[in-house]
């Protein structure tokens, strides 16, 4: 059993909180452009409310404890450990309530490279109480455009997590796959579920626009993001993302281990 203290502790010296890689300098740049409305940025939430850049950094400061004060323009950015570890019990908490309604889940992540393991465990203890890990859309492609113009994806599953690989045979893939923040992939696996007359997700696990697309379209979603991530916090505020779950997602894979025995054991589906 991973007690409260110890995760607390390894969240800080893994720096997943406390102080983290991400800086000031890329969060405000983020903030900035959520604000502008910048689609790169809002990966896949359409925000109801007026939110300027004042507002997007005050929203974080609350949701992650990252520094208010408008002097604070640059250097390593800050997230709380007791913020971090509040939002891992809530998430806990729906996840032990999807295994009891044995409910239809679909998992994905735009940062294979860091939390595939994470997520691939979750998927795995869910199985094993009962609901169904989805998997539409299988090997469907996806266009999503990138820093390097428009590229062509293919929609696959490891471990009943959904991710995509780089689809130009000319171009292998990167192993696990690719990281991403489009919310096309999400989209596309939704569109494929409906297409077959179901079953839809009762809940949708994942991060960036595996998150903020699922939380647009209706579905209830629990979610990893970064400090320099707005849009899941903003989902969260606006009511279309149930958890957010505030820390650095960019640490190596292996950190993220005691989060998922962490929170496996709070939702009562360790194996």
């Amino acid at each position: 059993m991973v007690s409260a203290g110890e995760i607390r502790g390894h969240l800080v010296a893994a720096r997943l909180a406390g102080v983290v890689a991400t800086t000031r300098e890329e969060s405000l740049r983020s903030y900035r452009l959520f604000a502008a409305r910048d689609p790169r940025v809002l990966i896949g939430i359409e925000p109801v409310w007026p939110w300027g850049q004042r507002d997007v950094a005050e929203l974080m400061a609350e949701r992650c404890g990252s520094p208010a004060e408008p002097w604070r323009t640059e250097g390593p950015e800050v997230i709380d450990p007791e913020r971090t570890l509040a939002a891992l019990d809530a998430y806990a908490e729906r996840l032990a309530a999807a295994a009891r309604r044995r409910d239809a889940v679909l998992l994905g992540t735009g940062h294979p490279h860091r939390l595939l393991g994470f997520y691939a465990a979750l998927a795995d203890a869910l199985s094993a109480a009962g609901c169904t890990v989805l998997t539409p859309a299988q090997g469907r492609c996806v266009d999503i455009t990138t820093r390097f113009g428009l590229r062509t994806y293919n929609l696959g599953y490891v471990r009943g997590v959904a991710l995509v690989r780089d689809g130009d045979p000319q171009r292998p893939g990167c192993e696990p796959g690719a990281h991403t923040h489009s919310p096309l992939p999400v989209r596309t696996a939704l569109d494929a579920a409906a297409e077959a007359g179901g079953p839809l997700p009762d809940l949708v696990i994942g991060d960036h626009g595996w998150a903020c697309g699922a939380g647009q379209l209706g579905f209830e979603v629990i979610a990893l993001a970064d400090v320099n991530d707005p849009a899941p916090f903003v989902g969260q505020a606006e009511g279309c993302v149930s958890v957010v779950v505030p820390l650095e997602d960019g640490a190596r894979s292996d950190y993220y281990l005691p989060l998922t025995r962490y929170v496996l054991n709070r939702a009562c589906l360790s194996q």
